[in-house]
Protein backbone atom coordinates (compact mmCIF):
# COMPACT_ATOMS: atom_id res chain seq x y z
CA UNK A 1 0.00 0.00 0.00
CA UNK A 2 0.87 3.73 -0.60
CA UNK A 3 0.69 5.31 3.28
CA UNK A 4 1.07 8.83 4.09
CA UNK A 5 1.97 9.50 7.33
CA UNK A 6 0.99 12.95 9.23
CA UNK A 7 3.66 13.35 12.15
CA UNK A 8 7.48 12.14 12.98
CA UNK A 9 6.67 11.81 16.76
CA UNK A 10 6.79 8.69 18.35
CA UNK A 11 3.71 7.47 16.73
CA UNK A 12 4.83 8.03 13.52
CA UNK A 13 8.13 7.16 13.59
CA UNK A 14 6.77 3.59 15.10
CA UNK A 15 4.38 3.69 12.30
CA UNK A 16 6.72 3.97 9.45
CA UNK A 17 9.36 1.49 10.78
CA UNK A 18 6.66 -1.31 11.02
CA UNK A 19 4.86 -0.36 8.09
CA UNK A 20 8.47 -0.12 6.15
CA UNK A 21 9.15 -3.30 7.31
CA UNK A 22 5.96 -5.36 6.10
CA UNK A 23 6.80 -4.12 2.65
CA UNK A 24 4.63 -0.87 2.25
CA UNK A 25 5.50 2.51 0.52
CA UNK A 26 5.69 4.96 3.69
CA UNK A 27 5.91 8.58 3.30
CA UNK A 28 5.87 10.81 6.32
CA UNK A 29 5.66 14.92 6.38
CA UNK A 30 6.69 16.75 9.79
CA UNK A 31 7.50 20.40 9.88
CA UNK A 32 10.35 19.78 12.05
CA UNK A 33 13.94 20.61 10.09
CA UNK A 34 14.98 16.82 10.26
CA UNK A 35 14.87 13.53 12.57
CA UNK A 36 17.11 14.94 14.82
CA UNK A 37 16.71 15.97 18.38
CA UNK A 38 16.61 19.70 20.20
CA UNK A 39 20.58 20.13 20.75
CA UNK A 40 21.79 19.26 24.71
CA UNK A 41 22.21 22.84 26.43
CA UNK A 42 19.01 24.55 24.77
CA UNK A 43 17.68 26.41 27.22
CA UNK A 44 15.16 28.78 24.64
CA UNK A 45 12.49 27.91 22.93
CA UNK A 46 13.21 26.19 19.12
CA UNK A 47 11.93 28.13 16.16
CA UNK A 48 10.41 25.05 15.36
CA UNK A 49 8.54 23.05 17.73
CA UNK A 50 10.11 19.41 18.27
CA UNK A 51 8.21 16.40 19.03
CA UNK A 52 7.60 15.60 22.23
CA UNK A 53 8.70 12.48 22.25
CA UNK A 54 11.97 14.19 22.39
CA UNK A 55 11.21 16.01 25.92
CA UNK A 56 10.20 12.73 27.85
CA UNK A 57 12.17 10.59 30.65
CA UNK A 58 11.02 7.31 28.70
CA UNK A 59 9.63 6.10 31.98
CA UNK A 60 7.55 2.62 31.18
CA UNK A 61 5.71 3.13 34.18
CA UNK A 62 2.27 1.42 34.18
CA UNK A 63 1.83 0.71 37.61
CA UNK A 64 2.94 4.07 39.07
CA UNK A 65 0.52 5.57 36.24
CA UNK A 66 -2.36 4.36 37.63
CA UNK A 67 -2.56 6.95 40.48
CA UNK A 68 -3.87 9.24 37.76
CA UNK A 69 -4.75 7.06 35.08
CA UNK A 70 -7.35 4.47 33.78
CA UNK A 71 -6.98 0.44 34.41
CA UNK A 72 -7.42 0.58 30.55
CA UNK A 73 -4.15 2.52 30.07
CA UNK A 74 -2.03 0.37 33.10
CA UNK A 75 -3.37 -2.54 30.50
CA UNK A 76 -2.40 -1.13 27.11
CA UNK A 77 0.97 -0.40 29.06
CA UNK A 78 1.75 -3.52 30.28
CA UNK A 79 1.20 -4.99 26.79
CA UNK A 80 3.60 -2.63 25.57
CA UNK A 81 6.28 -3.23 27.51
CA UNK A 82 7.35 -6.42 25.52
CA UNK A 83 6.96 -4.52 22.62
CA UNK A 84 9.19 -2.14 23.25
CA UNK A 85 11.48 -4.96 24.26
CA UNK A 86 10.54 -6.68 21.38
CA UNK A 87 11.54 -3.51 19.04
CA UNK A 88 14.94 -2.66 20.78
CA UNK A 89 15.90 -6.31 20.64
CA UNK A 90 15.93 -6.47 16.92
CA UNK A 91 17.52 -2.84 16.10
CA UNK A 92 20.63 -4.45 18.63
CA UNK A 93 20.12 -7.76 16.44
CA UNK A 94 20.44 -5.42 13.08
CA UNK A 95 23.74 -3.75 15.10
CA UNK A 96 22.62 -0.87 17.11
CA UNK A 97 25.05 -0.37 20.23
CA UNK A 98 23.74 2.13 21.98
CA UNK A 99 21.52 1.21 25.04
CA UNK A 100 17.92 1.52 24.49
CA UNK A 101 15.79 -0.27 26.85
CA UNK A 102 16.31 -1.51 29.94
CA UNK A 103 14.25 -2.91 32.71
CA UNK A 104 15.09 -3.36 36.27
CA UNK A 105 11.76 -2.17 37.94
CA UNK A 106 10.99 1.57 39.59
CA UNK A 107 10.97 2.57 42.77
CA UNK A 108 8.38 4.55 44.73
CA UNK A 109 9.45 6.82 47.24
CA UNK A 110 8.04 9.10 49.96
CA UNK A 111 9.73 11.15 53.17
CA UNK A 112 8.02 10.40 56.10
CA UNK A 113 6.22 12.97 56.65
CA UNK A 114 4.33 12.45 53.57
CA UNK A 115 3.55 8.83 54.29
CA UNK A 116 -0.13 9.56 53.96
CA UNK A 117 -0.25 11.03 51.19
CA UNK A 118 1.77 7.83 50.02
CA UNK A 119 -0.31 5.57 51.62
CA UNK A 120 -3.49 6.96 49.71
CA UNK A 121 -2.13 7.15 45.97
CA UNK A 122 -0.96 3.28 46.87
CA UNK A 123 -4.52 2.77 47.78
CA UNK A 124 -5.97 3.84 44.48
CA UNK A 125 -3.17 2.14 42.65
CA UNK A 126 -4.33 -0.94 44.62
CA UNK A 127 -7.81 -0.16 43.75
CA UNK A 128 -7.20 0.49 40.26
CA UNK A 129 -4.48 -2.77 39.34
CA UNK A 130 -7.38 -4.97 40.82
CA UNK A 131 -9.51 -3.87 38.07
CA UNK A 132 -7.21 -4.16 35.38
CA UNK A 133 -6.16 -7.82 36.64
CA UNK A 134 -3.00 -8.36 35.04
CA UNK A 135 -0.14 -5.89 36.67
CA UNK A 136 1.59 -6.82 40.01
CA UNK A 137 1.78 -5.43 43.53
CA UNK A 138 4.17 -3.12 44.59
CA UNK A 139 6.34 -4.77 47.31
CA UNK A 140 7.41 -2.50 50.33
CA UNK A 141 11.02 -2.09 51.22
CA UNK A 142 13.00 -1.70 54.63
CA UNK A 143 15.84 0.43 55.06
CA UNK A 144 18.31 -2.23 54.24
CA UNK A 145 16.25 -3.51 51.07
CA UNK A 146 16.22 -0.08 49.84
CA UNK A 147 20.05 0.70 50.56
CA UNK A 148 20.35 -2.93 48.63
CA UNK A 149 18.82 -1.88 45.49
CA UNK A 150 19.67 1.91 45.60
CA UNK A 151 22.80 2.95 47.99
CA UNK A 152 22.76 6.43 47.00
CA UNK A 153 18.90 7.22 47.31
CA UNK A 154 18.71 9.19 51.12
CA UNK A 155 17.87 6.56 53.96
CA UNK A 156 15.01 7.00 55.83
CA UNK A 157 12.36 7.02 52.83
CA UNK A 158 9.74 4.79 52.75
CA UNK A 159 9.84 2.43 49.79
CA UNK A 160 8.43 0.43 47.38
CA UNK A 161 9.36 -1.56 44.44
CA UNK A 162 7.47 -2.04 40.90
CA UNK A 163 8.97 -5.08 39.51
CA UNK A 164 8.87 -5.24 35.86
CA UNK A 165 8.34 -1.67 34.79
CA UNK A 166 11.16 0.01 32.29
CA UNK A 167 12.64 2.58 30.49
CA UNK A 168 13.85 3.36 26.82
CA UNK A 169 16.00 5.87 25.95
CA UNK A 170 14.17 8.73 23.93
CA UNK A 171 16.40 10.28 21.53
CA UNK A 172 18.15 7.41 20.50
CA UNK A 173 15.26 5.49 19.76
CA UNK A 174 13.23 8.43 17.96
CA UNK A 175 16.55 8.59 16.35
CA UNK A 176 17.12 4.81 15.30
CA UNK A 177 13.54 4.33 14.55
CA UNK A 178 13.55 6.94 12.03
CA UNK A 179 17.39 5.92 10.62
CA UNK A 180 15.92 1.73 10.38
CA UNK A 181 12.53 2.26 8.54
CA UNK A 182 13.41 1.16 4.80
CA UNK A 183 12.49 2.83 2.02
CA UNK A 184 10.85 5.38 4.15
CA UNK A 185 10.54 8.95 2.44
CA UNK A 186 11.15 11.69 5.29
CA UNK A 187 9.57 15.10 4.00
CA UNK A 188 10.83 16.95 6.73
CA UNK A 189 9.41 20.93 6.73
CA UNK A 190 6.50 19.77 5.50
CA UNK A 191 3.15 20.91 7.77
CA UNK A 192 0.23 19.24 7.19
CA UNK A 193 -3.06 21.13 6.75
CA UNK A 194 -5.56 18.58 5.93
CA UNK A 195 -5.95 14.72 6.19
CA UNK A 196 -9.10 12.98 4.62
CA UNK A 197 -9.42 9.34 3.81
CA UNK A 198 -7.36 8.94 1.17
CA UNK A 199 -5.66 12.26 0.71
CA UNK A 200 -3.15 14.19 2.27
CA UNK A 201 -2.69 18.01 1.83
CA UNK A 202 0.65 20.43 2.78
CA UNK A 203 0.34 23.71 3.21
CA UNK A 204 0.84 25.22 -0.53
CA UNK A 205 0.56 22.39 -1.83
CA UNK A 206 -1.87 20.58 -3.89
CA UNK A 207 -3.21 17.14 -2.22
CA UNK A 208 -1.69 14.13 -2.31
CA UNK A 209 -3.61 10.70 -2.59
CA UNK A 210 -2.61 7.58 -0.55
CA UNK A 211 -4.49 4.13 -0.37
CA UNK A 212 -3.96 5.09 3.84
CA UNK A 213 -3.34 8.26 5.39
CA UNK A 214 -2.52 8.21 9.08
CA UNK A 215 -3.08 11.13 11.16
CA UNK A 216 -0.29 11.01 14.09
CA UNK A 217 0.21 15.09 14.19
CA UNK A 218 -0.87 14.90 18.03
CA UNK A 219 -1.47 19.17 19.07
CA UNK A 220 -0.61 19.48 15.28
CA UNK A 221 -4.46 18.05 14.52
CA UNK A 222 -6.32 20.75 15.51
CA UNK A 223 -8.98 21.75 14.41
CA UNK A 224 -9.76 17.83 13.27
CA UNK A 225 -9.65 16.86 16.89
CA UNK A 226 -10.37 18.51 19.79
CA UNK A 227 -6.89 18.47 21.12
CA UNK A 228 -5.26 20.58 23.97
CA UNK A 229 -1.74 21.09 24.79
CA UNK A 230 -0.28 20.26 28.19
CA UNK A 231 3.53 21.77 29.49
CA UNK A 232 5.97 19.73 30.60
CA UNK A 233 9.27 20.57 31.77
CA UNK A 234 12.50 18.62 31.99
CA UNK A 235 15.96 19.37 33.71
CA UNK A 236 19.10 17.32 32.37
CA UNK A 237 22.09 17.13 35.20
CA UNK A 238 25.24 15.49 35.29
CA UNK A 239 26.80 13.80 37.85
CA UNK A 240 29.44 11.67 37.99
CA UNK A 241 29.21 9.16 40.85
CA UNK A 242 25.98 8.90 41.73
CA UNK A 243 24.80 5.61 41.39
CA UNK A 244 21.00 5.20 39.86
CA UNK A 245 19.89 1.74 38.56
CA UNK A 246 16.07 2.15 38.17
CA UNK A 247 14.06 5.00 37.44
CA UNK A 248 12.49 6.97 40.94
CA UNK A 249 9.41 8.70 41.47
CA UNK A 250 8.35 10.42 44.57
CA UNK A 251 5.11 10.78 46.08
CA UNK A 252 4.03 14.08 46.94
CA UNK A 253 1.23 16.08 47.73
CA UNK A 254 1.44 18.22 44.99
CA UNK A 255 3.08 16.73 42.46
CA UNK A 256 5.03 13.41 41.43
CA UNK A 257 8.32 13.93 40.82
CA UNK A 258 10.28 11.96 38.98
CA UNK A 259 14.46 11.03 38.30
CA UNK A 260 15.14 8.67 35.86
CA UNK A 261 19.01 7.71 34.54
CA UNK A 262 20.00 7.67 31.40
CA UNK A 263 23.60 6.51 30.25
CA UNK A 264 27.00 8.85 31.03
CA UNK A 265 25.84 9.95 34.80
CA UNK A 266 23.17 11.82 33.02
CA UNK A 267 19.96 12.20 35.29
CA UNK A 268 16.39 13.31 34.14
CA UNK A 269 14.16 15.01 35.85
CA UNK A 270 10.59 15.44 35.60
CA UNK A 271 6.89 15.86 36.17
CA UNK A 272 5.78 19.16 35.57
CA UNK A 273 2.04 18.96 34.20
CA UNK A 274 0.82 22.50 33.58
CA UNK A 275 -2.68 23.48 32.15
CA UNK A 276 -0.84 25.58 29.73
CA UNK A 277 0.10 25.81 26.11
CA UNK A 278 3.07 28.34 26.27
CA UNK A 279 6.45 26.48 24.56
CA UNK A 280 8.34 28.98 26.77
CA UNK A 281 11.70 28.24 28.50
CA UNK A 282 11.51 26.08 31.79
CA UNK A 283 10.23 28.94 35.00
CA UNK A 284 11.83 29.42 37.65
CA UNK A 285 9.12 27.72 40.28
CA UNK A 286 9.58 24.68 38.00
CA UNK A 287 12.65 24.39 37.98
CA UNK A 288 13.30 24.80 41.77
CA UNK A 289 10.76 22.47 42.80
CA UNK A 290 11.78 19.67 40.56
CA UNK A 291 15.29 20.12 41.68
CA UNK A 292 14.73 20.07 45.09
CA UNK A 293 12.43 17.41 45.22
CA UNK A 294 15.26 15.31 43.58
CA UNK A 295 18.21 16.41 45.91
CA UNK A 296 15.85 15.58 48.57
CA UNK A 297 15.66 12.36 47.38
CA UNK A 298 19.67 11.82 45.85
CA UNK A 299 21.45 13.69 48.00
CA UNK A 300 24.57 13.44 46.43
CA UNK A 301 22.98 15.30 43.49
CA UNK A 302 23.98 18.29 45.24
CA UNK A 303 27.31 19.06 43.18
CA UNK A 304 25.37 17.92 39.90
CA UNK A 305 25.91 20.33 37.18
CA UNK A 306 22.76 21.34 35.01
CA UNK A 307 22.94 20.72 31.21
CA UNK A 308 19.86 21.38 29.93
CA UNK A 309 16.37 22.24 30.33
CA UNK A 310 13.23 22.04 27.75
CA UNK A 311 9.51 22.40 28.02
CA UNK A 312 7.25 20.68 25.28
CA UNK A 313 3.50 20.26 24.74
CA UNK A 314 1.92 17.10 25.04
CA UNK A 315 -1.61 15.89 23.18
CA UNK A 316 -4.62 15.73 25.48
CA UNK A 317 -8.21 15.17 24.80
CA UNK A 318 -10.54 16.43 26.97
CA UNK A 319 -11.00 13.14 28.69
CA UNK A 320 -6.89 12.60 29.36
CA UNK A 321 -7.60 9.36 27.50
CA UNK A 322 -6.03 8.02 24.18
CA UNK A 323 -8.55 7.81 21.18
CA UNK A 324 -8.50 5.97 17.62
CA UNK A 325 -9.83 6.49 14.97
CA UNK A 326 -10.37 4.06 11.55
CA UNK A 327 -12.37 4.27 8.63
CA UNK A 328 -11.50 3.42 5.19
CA UNK A 329 -8.79 5.06 4.12
CA UNK A 330 -8.10 6.79 7.54
CA UNK A 331 -6.41 6.16 10.65
CA UNK A 332 -6.10 8.85 13.15
CA UNK A 333 -4.56 8.48 16.80
CA UNK A 334 -4.24 10.84 19.12
CA UNK A 335 -4.42 12.31 23.21
CA UNK A 336 -1.15 9.94 24.68
CA UNK A 337 -1.21 12.78 27.06
CA UNK A 338 1.38 12.08 29.48
CA UNK A 339 1.55 8.38 28.64
CA UNK A 340 3.30 8.24 24.89
CA UNK A 341 6.09 6.20 25.01
CA UNK A 342 4.05 4.08 27.49
CA UNK A 343 1.10 3.81 25.02
CA UNK A 344 2.52 3.78 21.44
CA UNK A 345 3.11 0.36 20.50
CA UNK A 346 -0.12 -1.14 22.10
CA UNK A 347 -2.26 1.57 19.64
CA UNK A 348 0.06 0.73 16.86
CA UNK A 349 -0.78 -2.89 17.07
CA UNK A 350 -4.80 -2.62 17.85
CA UNK A 351 -4.72 0.22 14.86
CA UNK A 352 -2.82 -2.02 12.42
CA UNK A 353 -4.55 -5.29 13.10
CA UNK A 354 -7.68 -3.25 12.67
CA UNK A 355 -7.20 -2.25 9.39
CA UNK A 356 -5.66 -5.97 8.69
CA UNK A 357 -2.10 -4.35 8.25
CA UNK A 358 -0.70 -6.97 10.59
CA UNK A 359 -1.17 -10.46 11.49
CA UNK A 360 -3.26 -10.59 14.69
CA UNK A 361 -1.09 -11.46 17.84
CA UNK A 362 -3.32 -14.77 18.60
CA UNK A 363 -2.16 -15.56 15.04
CA UNK A 364 1.01 -15.31 15.79
CA UNK A 365 1.03 -16.95 19.27
CA UNK A 366 -0.62 -19.94 17.72
CA UNK A 367 2.10 -20.29 14.84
Amino acid sequence: MRIGIAGAGVLGRLLAWQLSRAGHAVTVFDPAPGPQAPAIGTLSAPATPHAAGFTAAGMLSPLAELDNASPEVALLGWRSLALWREVAETLLAEGVSQPLFAQHGSLLLAHGSDRGAAQRVLARLEHARTLAGETQAPEPLDRAALAALEPDVAPGLHAWLLPGEAQLMPREMMATLAAHAPGVWWCWGERVARVAPGLLQVEGEAPIGFDLVIDARGCGARPDAPVRGVRGELIWLHAPGVSLQRPLRLLHPRHRVYIVPRPGNLFVVGASEIESEDRSPVSLRSAVELMSAAHSVLPDLAEARIVHMESNLRPALPDNEPATHTEAGLLRINGLFRHGWLLAPALVQDALETLSLTEPAQEKADV
